[in-house]
């Protein structure tokens, strides 16, 4: 809403795979972040179809009319892709195998691979960034939003299983600084791993958001936990970083005005 009246601004509602919608949209754009996608991973897993053709479709209808215009896109992936990391450390590479293990992690794969096939197919302007965990103000439905609203009410806060699988987590405004930058230097064809945030297990994470929420640590509550859930993952950053970005926001200070805001929109999450 604070940019209702920036002439840069204009807000069109539509669905990702209507060819007709996104065709007249990408002709009259300078370039595309495409970021539309089924992110849920639970949600995936209970209705995979939703996944694979927002996922894949909506990505390939996109494709299609970057080509046909000879627009530049950014496709915005995930290091899920990847599969799942060593429990003891090391990263994934850029050019490490794909090995998806959920149905959102399967369709984010067939996306990015189809970027690439239509770098080599059709010569299209696409670049790729594989991110970790963003975090921040306005996310919904994520752990992070998911714990802290649980904390804020007094409810309890599911974690999975025994809350062991680690996770690393990158502020929204890095996470972004990185894909513009990408998005503006980076090379055509190539993928780029986002990483560089704060890794720490589900458990140590319930316990920091009880304690800026002010919550008592009684409430964080296993639940059963989801089917394949991978342990970790991990991505090297060092393509990103050679670009000039480091990323500035320490997760501490992060999580605490992130968790503040969810204490400031309660009422504005419910509605």
């Amino acid at each position: 809403e604070q940019h209702e009246e920036d002439p840069r601004f204009r807000l069109v509602v539509g669905d990702v795979m209507d060819a007709d919608v996104v065709r007249e949209l990408v002709a009259s754009s300078g370039g595309v972040i495409h970021a539309a996608a089924e992110s849920h991973v639970d949600r995936s897993i209970e209705a995979p179809g939703a996944s694979l053709r927002v996922n894949v479709l909506g990505t390939q209808t996109t494709l299609e009319a970057c080509r046909e215009s000879g627009t530049r896109m950014l496709m915005v992936s995930t290091d899920e892709v990847y599969g799942a990391g060593d429990p003891s450390g090391g990263v994934f590479h850029e050019d490490h195998a794909l090995a998806p293990r959920s149905p959102y992690a399967a369709s984010k794969a067939a996306a990015d691979l189809l970027c690439q096939a239509y770098v080599v197919t059709y010569d299209a302007n696409v670049t790729v960034v594989r991110g970790t965990n963003a975090y921040g103000p306005r996310q919904i439905e994520r752990v992070v939003p998911t714990y802290a609203v649980a904390a804020l009410e007094g409810r309890p806060v599911p974690v999975y299983g025994r809350g062991e699988q680690r996770r690393e987590f990158l502020h929204v405004r890095d996470w972004v600084r990185a894909a513009v930058l990408v998005f503006d230097r980076g090379e055509r064809g190539v993928v780029y791993n986002v990483g560089g945030g704060h890794e720490l297990t589900n458990q140590e994470l319930a316990g920091m958001i009880c304690r800026l929420a002010g919550a008592p640590e009684s409430l964080i509550t296993s639940v059963p936990d989801r089917p394949g859930h991978d342990f970790r993952y991990g991505v090297a950053a060092d393509r990103v970083t050679a670009l000039g970005w480091r990323p500035e926001i320490p997760f501490e200070e992060g999580l605490a005005g992130t968790v503040e805001w969810y204490r400031n929109n309660l009422d504005w999450l419910r509605g």
